[in-house]
């Protein structure tokens, strides 16, 4: 038995950045604004929609250290971030420094979501954790989506504790018509793409083929 690691690292944690941008900078709602031709009407040669963040020496939190938060992580501490994490496993960080899961959520002004989906992290972002965060702070999703409590997160962000949320993954894909964040406030949300780059499908398949030819040649390549 074999599998294919680390395929969609650099896509996963583009698009990590990607969510981050749209909640920081609104370039959605800026562009639409403009097609509507609300720049052509306005007296000012600038104007913003929505506030923006800027994301120099702001907190990011990181639930999970394997490849993909390590991408982040190095990509977080270009952007000038202080890096927290969080893990299981890991020891030591090259970027930033562990913490428990309690004070990363006090923290940070962003928590971003890299561990897999087992019993214990099913349901693990609870309204016990999401309590914890600021007001101001950003919530985003590309791992798995039974890791939150759908719920408790649509509750929160309904009711203005966190300014927003960006996920690439939900529990049920597709989701249930009555899935609390299609309706939530402040949520972004997209079709599970974070891994579907042409690039990332590209090593999906060498790295398959490479497994089976190595099978081939009883050399056991990426065996669980």
């Amino acid at each position: 038995v074999t599998n294919i690691p680390a395929y969609g690292t650099p896509s996963v944690a583009q698009h990590t950045f990607a969510l981050l941008l749209e909640l920081t900078n609104r370039v959605g709602i800026h562009n639409k604004s403009v097609q509507e031709l609300e720049w052509v009407r306005s007296k000012d040669f600038s104007y913003f929609k929505k506030p923006l963040v800027e994301l120099h020496e702001k907190t990011i939190g990181l639930i999970g250290y394997g490849a993909i938060g390590k991408e982040v992580a190095k990509i977080a501490a270009a952007f000038g971030m202080n890096v927290l994490i969080h893990s299981r496993h890991a020891s030591a960080v090259e970027y930033g420094s562990l913490v428990g899961l309690h004070q990363l959520f006090e923290t940070s002004d962003i928590v971003s979501i890299h561990t897999s989906l087992t019993t214990d992290t099913k349901g693990l972002v609870n309204k016990e954790l999401l309590d914890k965060m600021k007001r101001s702070a950003f919530l985003i999703n590309t791992s798995r989506g039974a890791i939150i409590n759908e719920a408790d997160l649509a509750d929160c962000l309904n009711n203005n504790k966190i300014a927003g949320a960006a996920l690439d993954v939900l529990s049920v894909e597709p989701p249930l018509a009555d899935n609390p964040m299609l309706s939530a406030k402040n949520c972004i949300i997209t079709p599970h793409i974070s891994w579907i780059s042409k690039e990332a499908r590209q090593r999906l398949i060498d790295i398959a083929y490479n497994n089976l030819k190595g099978y081939l040649n009883q050399e056991a390549i990426n065996q669980v």
